[in-house]
Order: structure tokens, then sequence, then C-alpha cells
């Protein structure tokens, strides 16, 4: 797949059409940051002691935050640079396995439905299927995202 990191208005995008991100690593800065902007201190995140003998064996992100790397990732191949009006919702989401501290995650998008919209005629709709796994290959977030994006001029 390759990368793109060049915005797509709504004409650009074809169905079945894919998009590869960057990778990240996932720091404790960033764990840290997610408990903080969201208030989110469960143990389970936030403390070592705790965590370690928990279930996971160690802190694990919170799974609104695995779902915020994706979005972030999929904003860092530059197909929604400008070009998106508004993000609206999910089909569904899935988080199969935990993010830790540490692991690098990368994302694979894919144009899974696109339509026109009687009610705008600056937008079209367009679905998103989002697959993120680790440096190991498991998978950790599955889900679409809904956007509006922009028509050109």
């Amino acid at each position: 797949m390759p990368y793109s990191y060049e915005p797509h208005h709504f004409e650009d995008l074809e169905v079945g059409q894919t998009f590869e991100s960057a990778g990240r690593t996932v720091t404790e800065t960033d764990f840290v940051m997610h408990s903080m902007f969201t208030g989110d201190w469960t143990e389970l995140h936030t403390n070592a002691e705790y965590s370690e003998d928990g279930p996971f064996g160690a802190r694990i992100a919170q799974g609104p935050m695995t779902f915020i790397l994706a979005t972030g990732l999929f904003q860092r191949t530059g197909v929604v640079e400008r070009t998106v009006v508004a993000f609206l919702g999910m089909n569904y989401m899935d988080i199969p396995n935990p993010v830790y501290i540490g692991d690098t995650v990368t994302a694979e998008y894919e144009c899974a439905e696109k339509r026109e919209l009687e009610s705008r005629d600056d937008a079209g709709y367009v679905e998103i299927d989002t697959s993120m796994t680790n440096q190991d290959g498991d998978s950790v977030f599955e889900g679409d995202m809904k956007f509006l994006f922009k028509r050109r001029e």
C-alpha cells in the first residue's frame, strides 16, 4: 500500500482504495497525557504496581486512547488534511488486544463506502475501514470511521 501524504477530496477517493500510516511508538507520556486530558486515572492504565498483578501484566492503554491513536495515524497519512468537513461517528469498534507502553503501532485504511448526499453539494459521505496492528502484527484496533469529505470547488 502506498503512503499518500496528500489531501484527498471526495472525488479523489474510490471504494477499495487503501492507505497505510507511518508507525508510532506509544510512550509513557502518551499514557499520562491521555489520563490528564480525559480524567481517566483507572489504575489498570496508570498504576504500574497494580497493573503488574492484573490480567495483562502491565499497564495498558485505555480503549478510547487506542481509538485516538488510530484516528491520529489516519490524519498523518495526509488524506484528511483540510478536506474533511466532519467526523460523523462509527458503526463498530473492536479492540482485540491491548496496547502497551513501548508498542509501535501502524494502521491500514480502506475506503469501504462512498456516496453522494442529496442534502449537501459541498461534501460527500465516506466510510473508512481501519485496522491497526502492533510491532508483532497483533490486531489492536478494528473499526470504521464515517466522514464528510469536501468536494472539489
